[in-house]
């Protein structure tokens, strides 16, 4: 089993690199389909999905109720594909997405600017200028993104465990690199890596059912057995409890259930 992520510039050609992943390792190719699983499961609209991971709040402004719990959504769904393993996902911050399993493979493909900016060009018929501006914007709004909610540069390489500039080493070689990258022991996952995972998805799940409660529900998960912190009042706690019970007989992997009032002392949050 093994999980990579690919970070991708736009207009960088990773949306092919990731696919021809994919294709030479049989595995599972995911991106903006996260986005329309996440609308139809909680039934919110995907261009409101689309907007909160790629538009950054001011830096006057802090994320709304709403930009957090379409995050958690999202997260929600790519967990899902990711717990059976065998996963390449291209987009938007996949490797914070899934920030906390440590045996993802996280890639970032780079390209020249002058490719970047011809194939603005091509697809977007515009010139040259207006090319650049576009990608600049774009940029821009990715790393004030990532800077926002979880306090990084994405340009910064220490973030990656492989760094492909995709100019002089082409869609093939980057495909080449990565599918060797990923046969390493330190990216492949043990039936303990796959049971931690199983129980952060079950905890990101069960997070985005409560946050119409609590917008800072804390889950977590050991085991399936599920330990719920709210700031809320007993009668929310109660509320919490009763929901999360009515959804347990459809998740077996679910087996005990426990809300408390106050502060966790470690945070492993989903």
């Amino acid at each position: 089993m093994a999980v990579i992520t690919i970070s991708r510039g736009s207009y960088s050609k990773g949306k092919e690199v990731a696919e021809g992943v994919a294709a030479r390792l049989g595995f599972e190719c995911v991106s903006r389909d996260i986005l329309l699983e996440a609308s139809d499961r909680f039934n919110i609209p995907e261009i409101k999905l689309l907007h909160a991971i790629h538009d950054a709040p001011s830096i006057l402004d802090r994320l709304s109720h709403g930009q957090i719990a379409y995050i958690t959504y999202i997260r929600s769904a790519l967990l899902e594909h990711v717990k059976a393993g065998n996963v390449v996902y291209h987009g938007l911050a996949g490797h914070m997405l899934l920030k906390g399993i440590e045996k993802v493979l996280k890639v970032r493909i780079l390209a020249d600017p002058g490719l970047r900016v011809a194939v603005v060009m091509e697809r977007e018929r515009v010139g040259e200028k207006e090319a650049r501006r576009m990608i600049a914007r774009i940029d821009e709004e990715r790393r004030k993104w990532t800077r926002r909610l979880y306090g990084v540069d994405p340009w910064d390489p220490s973030l990656y465990d492989l760094v492909i500039c995709i100019d002089k080493i082409k869609v093939e070689g980057a495909t080449r690199l990565i599918c060797e990258a990923a046969s390493q022991g330190a990216f492949v996952f043990t039936k303990n890596d796959r049971r931690k995972l199983a129980d952060l998805a079950l905890s990101c799940k069960l997070k985005s059912e409560l946050l119409d409660l609590d917008h800072n529900v804390t889950v977590t998960s050991d085991y399936g057995n599920v330990l719920v912190f709210t700031k809320s009042d007993d009668r929310k706690a109660r509320k919490m409890e009763e929901k999360l019970h009515s959804l347990a007989g459809s998740l077996p992997e679910l087996h005990n259930i426990e809300v408390r009032v106050g502060e966790p002392k470690l945070s492993t949050d989903a």
